[in-house]
């Protein structure tokens, strides 16, 4: 099941909805339609009732974004999740789903008869609680039987990702960047004049160069990025940061079809540590026509009709499988680029600052999510069955990614 944000609070006040009556009374054609299809998954119908009710319960739940669209996503989801248990003769038991409601209730501190009644008194129905928890339990289900084979984790896989941990730290840093692309007939000239920047000592200066020939969107401000956790940065990255003083920059970093160059212009230690990052869960689709306005445009289009990494599956549906990338890894296993471009992202969010293929090829670069690393007092086979759950949860997304991209979904 999928897991929402915190469940709401015990309310204070509640309006009682009337019962629906069994007749429709002059005037009531609205409440009619609400029982018409809404959308269409394959062969399964979402009412407008159903929409109506799932975004009343995400109301309380307090999830956050526009609720009619999560209702809608997530319905068309739960069609998909049903559809595929069916598909291979998983049906939940009564008794299955009555204790996930449970689970779920107990989440709120409350039992399932006190959930149900909170749901009712503010117009959500038992039923729709039990719709929810039913594709949950389903979906479950299907990860289990499709995935769990192939999900064995080896004792050198735990260590590596227990080992990924590392120290900690509470060293912020304050840099400009300057990521100058390289095409080929212009590698000479771009290489000689980031030989010259490099020697800059003033942050004036560096930025106006960033305003000229950086290719980043922070051109805008000279480069200038606010202050970032030291382990935010890839690992190659931190040392050479870390053996700078304020107005120094570092030495050309030679990336694909580009080359960096950083300024530190601050650097503090503070009493907050962030956590160290063990994954970094990422998409990259790839475009062609590089950084031409055309190709630019289109990116941009497509990030107004993009949420999240899986939405990409359906973009790619009917491309060449390698023009869409997704990989889950430590950051120091992803390239150095990719890795910068990361760490200034919140999941959800896209870069269009790299190219592959000589220049050739725009990179649509969105971060999925970041898994944070296991401190080592953490019980090793607590740790393993965790690490086994989360790559049948990443097959499991991928699946139902697949699915979304292959259904035929109709919305009225």
């Amino acid at each position: 099941m999928q897991v929402l944000t915190r469940l709401f609070a015990r309310a204070a006040t509640v309006a009682t909805l009337a019962a629906l009556p069994l007749t429709l009374a002059p005037g009531q054609g609205m409440a009619q339609g609400l029982f018409q299809p809404a959308i269409i998954v394959n062969d399964a119908v979402v009412t407008g009732y159903e929409l109506q009710q799932r975004a009343e319960m995400l109301r309380l739940l307090n999830a956050p974004g526009d609720l009619q669209k999560l209702a809608r996503e997530q319905l068309i989801d739960d069609r998909l999740r049903l559809q595929s248990a069916a598909e291979i003769g998983l049906v939940p038991s009564p008794e299955d789903v009555l204790d996930g409601m449970s689970e779920f209730a107990g989440r709120a501190d409350l039992t399932r008869d006190e959930f149900i009644k909170v749901l009712e008194s503010n117009g959500v129905s038992a039923q729709t609680f039990r719709d929810f928890v039913r594709a949950g339990v389903a979906w479950r289900m299907v990860a289990g039987a499709r995935f769990a084979g192939r999900a064995s984790v080896s004792d050198a896989e735990v260590d590596r990702a227990l080992a990924a941990g590392g120290g900690s730290s509470s060293v912020r840093v304050l840099l400009s960047e300057i990521i100058m692309p390289m095409q080929p007939a212009e590698q000479e000239a771009v290489r000689a004049r980031a030989a010259r920047i490099s020697q800059l000592t003033s942050t004036s200066a560096f930025s106006a160069e960033a305003r000229r020939y950086s290719a980043t969107p922070s051109r805008g401000s000279g480069g200038r990025l606010p202050w970032r956790d030291i382990k935010e940065l890839p690992p190659v990255l931190q040392p050479l940061v870390l053996n700078l003083k304020p107005g120094e920059v570092t030495q050309p970093l030679p990336l694909p079809n580009a080359i960096a160059l950083f300024q530190l212009r601050d650097i503090e230690e503070t009493g907050y540590s962030a956590p160290e990052i063990a994954a970094v869960d990422y998409a990259a689709y790839y475009m062609p026509g590089g950084r031409s306005e055309d190709t630019l445009a289109r990116a941009r289009v497509l990030e107004g009709r993009v949420d999240r990494c899986d939405d990409l599956y359906g973009v790619a549906k009917g491309q060449a499988p390698e023009v869409l990338e997704r990989g889950t890894l430590p950051p120091k296993d992803i390239p150095t680029d990719i890795a910068y471009e990361l760490s200034k992202l919140d999941p959800g969010e896209v870069s269009t600052a790299l190219t592959r293929a000589n220049g050739q090829t725009l990179v649509f670069l969105m971060l999925c999510g970041r898994t944070n690393a296991i401190t080592e007092d953490v019980d090793r086979q607590e740790f393993t069955i965790g690490l086994r759950n989360r790559r049948i949860g990443s097959l499991a997304e991928g699946y139902l990614a697949q699915l979304r991209a292959d259904a035929r979904i109709i919305e009225k």
